[in-house]
């Protein structure tokens, strides 16, 4: 784990869920209930520790001037009142599409089509910008407090 564990304290399960849920819904055109039970599932294996160690990648590298408790601090700070605040609605590209099939995948509504496209070298290497990207995003997410 490249990431402090108080980080998956602070950024739960269903709080990850609620800062990408705005963006699967209107991905999928579902609506939010559906999207949220979507994600949860998802989440619940490998896929939540790897976005938390993007995710925190892209929170040490954006922050110069705070170490890693500062950090934590900070995340601590933007969850405090609101953990399960929606996230904004991401703009779209092929990174956050990729994630959203490795999504699919998890959460076991995309096709066997799709995920032998994701097993393939070239998916893999797009599951691996699509988890740097929503990353990046959840990083933001978690940061933008206070």
């Amino acid at each position: 784990m490249a990431y402090p564990p108080r980080l998956a304290h602070l950024a739960t399960r269903p709080v990850v869920v609620a800062k990408l849920m705005p963006t699967y819904a209107r991905a999928h055109n579902i609506d939010e209930d559906e999207a949220s039970q979507r994600l949860s599932s998802a989440l619940q294996g490998r896929l939540l520790p790897s976005l938390l160690e993007e995710a925190w990648t892209a929170m040490r590298g954006k922050s110069k001037r705070l170490d890693d408790e500062g950090l934590l601090e900070k995340v601590a700070t933007t969850l405090k009142d609101r953990p399960t605040r929606p996230g904004r609605v991401a703009e779209l590209n092929p990174a956050w599409s990729a994630f959203l099939v490795l999504a699919d995948l998890e959460a076991g509504t995309a096709s066997e089509a799709a995920r032998r496209v994701m097993e393939s070298p070239e998916g893999r290497q797009r599951a691996q910008a699509g988890l740097a990207e929503v990353g990046r995003f959840l990083a933001a997410e978690l940061t933008r407090g206070k």
